[in-house]
């Protein structure tokens, strides 16, 4: 007890405004220079462009009347009694009937004009843009005659606090470890 006493006495004596903590100590180093560090980092803005883009739709077939598929009806019912005999008149009448009423009933249609319209289009185009960001300092200090560098997230600014670990050279420490 006597001996922890005394350490802690000659520690305060020695190394005035040092911390205590764990294996070493906390103390500040003088900074020689610190020097930003920048990576370019590439970022996309995707953005949608639209357009109006006229289309063009084909024309159809239309028939305003129904009379061209009755004429075919009739014209189709006439020829188709001319050419058959006995119970087949009747079967032909009626086939040539329905021919002839399809076949009108296309005859009967007229084109229609086609027509264009305007329709909205769109499309997403990527747009890469790059930019330096900073990412941290690259620091050289000088502590007890010793040049050291770090890199640090921020600037230190004049000192920087550095974590001092003191180990017995060629001795055993308290956990009776060697040491060289």
């Amino acid at each position: 007890m006597k001996k922890s006493t005394v350490f802690l006495a000659m520690s305060i004596i020695i190394a005035p405004g040092l911390v205590l903590a764990g294996n070493g100590f906390h103390d500040k180093a003088r900074v020689i220079s610190s020097q930003p560090l920048y990576d370019i980092v590439r970022v996309n803005q995707p953005e949608e462009r639209c357009w109006n883009e006229r289309v063009r739709h084909r024309g159809g077939y239309r028939s305003d009347s129904y009379t061209p598929g009755i004429a075919g009806a009739i014209v189709g019912g006439v020829v188709g009694n001319q050419f058959g005999k006995g119970s087949g008149k009747d079967a032909m009448t009626v086939a040539g009937a329905l021919l002839g009423a399809s076949v009108g009933n296309d005859l009967g249609k007229r084109p229609t004009q086609g027509y264009v319209t305007s329709e909205r289009r769109c499309e997403v185009v990527d747009h890469y843009r790059e930019h330096e960001e900073l990412v941290g300092y690259d620091v050289k200090y000088k502590y007890k005659g010793q040049v050291f560098h770090t890199r640090t997230d921020r600037d230190p600014g004049k000192f920087i606090e550095v974590r001092v670990s003191v180990v017995p050279a060629g001795g055993y420490d308290r956990d009776f470890r060697e040491y060289d």
